[in-house]
């Protein structure tokens, strides 16, 4: 990572969401969760992980499929 204050975001290709950095991490109520000091952590994109949100690996058993590029820009 370029910068220890910037937060990166990687969509891995047929896998999950990989964030690195400084975060915190909150559902959709506000509450947050508790992560603690982790630096990295992986968000499932697949919904068949059993640690929801978080990515257990479950993508690589249920075929899940997506490729993600740059150019899939919001227009």
């Amino acid at each position: 990572m370029e910068s220890s204050n910037k937060t990166k975001i990687t969509v891995k290709d047929c896998g999950p969401i990989r964030i690195e950095g400084d975060f915190e991490l909150y559902d959709g109520t506000g509450k947050l969760f508790a992560v603690g000091d982790k630096k990295a952590i992986s968000i499932c994109r697949c919904a068949h992980s059993a640690n929801q949100p978080f990515c257990d690996g479950s993508h690589k058993a249920c075929g899940f499929d997506s490729k993600v590029n740059a150019d899939n820009l919001i227009k």
